[in-house]
């Protein structure tokens, strides 16, 4: 095996280690789950940006596209309208916006940029809301800048998006999801 491949291998983000050797033991002490597979975990993340002006500019896609990508380090897939509306000069196959979905490693490494870096960054932050869950154990939240990311060169920003982030776990409940992501230290209001 080569050295880089030995490098890859060896890798695991912060987050990761933190959920096996902390989070994971509380959650199994909390809920008392008897088979290792019933504690909740992070399944995925989706990245969405909504790029409404892309309408009226078509190069405005390539600007939501390449934001992010830049925030992800992943590929984006561009969104097209299902259905045509008059009233906002929208045609049916439009380019409206981007979304990544990210797993694994990404994942972890997204979250810990989020948490730590991104969210202190917000204007006016009061924390998030704990009632973003949707009663499947998955968690929803928006962000009205993007420019929060350390990733994002402010200075080359043309157009301020908004993103949705829809973070996917494995837990069955609510209860479940909030107290896997409270241990990987979300800041939510109580």
């Amino acid at each position: 095996m080569s050295d880089a491949a030995i490098a890859a291998e060896a890798y695991v983000p912060r987050v990761r280690a933190s959920y096996d050797a902390v989070v994971r033991p509380k959650l199994v002490e909390q809920f008392g789950y008897t088979n290792p597979m019933q504690v909740p975990k992070l399944d995925k993340v989706v990245l969405n940006i909504g790029a409404g002006a892309a309408v009226g500019d078509s190069k405005k896609i390539g600007s939501a596209v390449a934001a992010l990508e830049a925030i992800t380090g992943q590929k984006a897939v561009v969104t097209k309208a299902k259905k045509s509306e008059a009233t906002f000069k929208l045609r049916e196959g439009m380019n409206i916006g981007a979304k990544v979905t990210l797993r694994r490693e990404r994942m972890y490494e997204f979250i810990d940029r989020l948490v730590n870096i991104a969210l202190p960054r917000v204007r006016d932050f009061r924390g998030l809301n704990a009632n973003s869950f949707d009663g499947h154990g998955n968690y929803a939240m928006g962000l009205k800048e993007h420019i929060v990311f350390p990733e994002i060169n402010y200075d080359q920003v043309d157009h301020v998006w908004g993103m949705d982030i829809i973070i996917c776990t494995t837990a069955k409940t609510d209860d479940e999801a909030r107290a896997l992501l409270r241990e990987l230290n979300f800041p939510f209001t109580s």
